[in-house]
């Protein structure tokens, strides 16, 4: 993330990160039937949106995409509980 002359600019990186992420987590929602959109800071976890076991499906499936280490990090719900901290995780790694 680049702020110039109060612009924001996001590499195309970082943009592919979040579309790939929310495709993830909009294929997992749709598994369990819900085809509503995910917007950026909604919550997935906390709100019930999503369930325990497809935590874990996220989990391996960022494990294996960007190579995030989980068993590394101090784990906690809020960094994959919406697609922001999910994308900021991902650049963080």
């Amino acid at each position: 993330l680049i702020i110039f002359n109060q612009f924001i600019w996001m590499s195309p990186m970082t943009t592919a990160h979040i579309e790939s992420i929310r495709s993830l987590v909009t294929g997992l929602a749709a598994q369990l039937g819900d085809h509503q959109a995910i917007t950026d800071s909604e919550p997935l976890f906390t709100s019930g949106r999503l369930d325990s076991f497809t935590m874990m499906q996220l989990v391996m499936q960022l494990e294996t995409q960007f190579g995030i280490d989980f068993a590394k990090l101090e784990f906690d719900v809020t960094l994959v509980d919406s697609l922001q901290a999910i994308a900021e995780l991902v650049s963080a790694s």
